[in-house]
């Protein structure tokens, strides 16, 4: 069984890395990592001009009801008297406790 582990380390084991193998290591990290920024700046905008979309179009689409709300408010804004005055308040209203009695008693 160690023969068998020996021979797996040494066909799999990294060789010493020389200055060449270091600078492709290192270039081909470098442009893994731009490639992974510029995708996600892509991505980025996609979702960015896909929000404006859906946004714009949820706009486009409920104008109608947000006339007919300032409509709405202006009648009501209209009904209330001119000089008059709006008081707000609560109002709590506390009852005595109601006594059950059964018949059979």
């Amino acid at each position: 069984m160690p023969q068998e582990q020996n021979s797996f380390h040494t066909a799999y084991a990294a060789a010493p890395a020389s200055l060449a193998g270091r600078l492709l290591g290192f270039a081909g990290a470098l442009i893994a990592a731009i490639l992974a920024f510029m995708f996600s700046i892509a991505a980025l905008v996609v979702v960015a001009v896909g929000g404006a979309l859906l946004g714009g179009w949820l706009w486009w689409k409920t104008r109608a009801v947000r006339r007919q709300m300032q409509e709405a408010m202006q009648a009501q804004a209209q009904q209330r008297p001119a000089g008059g005055h709006v008081i707000e308040g609560e109002a709590v209203r506390e009852s005595e406790p109601v006594v059950v009695r059964r018949l059979a008693e």
